[in-house]
Formats: structure tokens, C-alpha cells, sequence
């Protein structure tokens, strides 16, 4: 079998198929899902509008929430997000919404559930905690 260029669809990951993967182990979209809630109205949801906000944030150039869809453009966005989730989903609707709700949620309760999970994924010991949000 033989592939003409006119088949072949080349997308760049950079290192960002590394954090996908480990938001993907640690389950991230399932906790932000519960935290937040899901919406059967809800084309994309809430830990699927944040795991690109990472992502985004990790990337080499973050860009601005106005131009969050245009960063995504020349990235294997489906590959990365999930089956079916499309760039078109990853407007300033589903964002400011998702912001919105992390913060009535409550960022500080986030920040120490984020971590906490990571540590209980990937059997770190802690002995004792500091959390210093500074």
C-alpha cells in the first residue's frame, strides 16, 4: 500500500504529548470534572476545557485566552484532547465559563486537590505537608 503527500497529514505534539499523557495518568480531566460539575448541554467539559489551559500554559509560547484557538491550529488537537474534541470547541465560551466555575469552586481547594492527587498517583510518601500559595 502506497501513500500519495495528498494523504499523509503531518501534526506537530512537541513535548506536549508528554504532559497530555501524564495529565492523562493522573486522571486530571476526570477530577476537574468532578470538582466542577459536568452539563449534559456541554459540547466539551470542564476538565476537557482544562486540560488544554495546561497545555497551553506549558507550551514553549503560551498564548493569550483571545488567541487560545489559534495556538492549538498547528497541533494534533484531537490526538492530544480526546476523540471528537475539535478546535473549534476550544473557543472563549467553554474558558470563561470553566474559569468562572474554578473560581466559585474555590482556586485554593484546587490547589491543594491537584497535587494531592499527583502525589497519591505516583506514590510519593509524605511524611508532612507545606503548602505555601505564594
Amino acid at each position: 500500500m502506497s501513500f500519495s503527500e495528498s494523504q499523509i497529514k503531518v501534526q506537530d505534539i512537541d513535548h506536549l504529548g508528554i504532559v497530555a499523557g501524564i495529565i492523562d495518568d493522573m486522571s486530571l480531566v476526570d477530577l476537574f470534572n468532578q470538582l466542577l460539575g459536568t452539563h449534559p448541554q456541554e459540547i466539551i467539559s470542564a476538565g476537557q476545557v482544562v486540560k488544554p489551559m495546561i497545555l497551553n500554559g506549558l507550551g514553549f509560547i503560551s498564548a493569550p485566552l483571545y488567541l487560545f484557538e489559534k495556538f492549538f491550529s498547528a497541533i494534533a488537537t484531537e490526538h492530544l484532547l480526546g476523540e471528537g474534541i475539535q478546535l473549534e470547541h476550544l473557543n472563549d465560551e467553554p474558558l470563561g465559563r470553566v474559569l468562572d466555575e474554578l473560581y466559585d469552586a474555590g482556586l485554593t481547594e484546587i490547589f491543594i486537590r491537584v497535587p494531592l492527587s499527583a502525589a497519591d498517583r505516583f506514590g510519593v510518601k509524605m511524611d508532612s505537608l507545606h503548602l505555601d500559595s505564594s
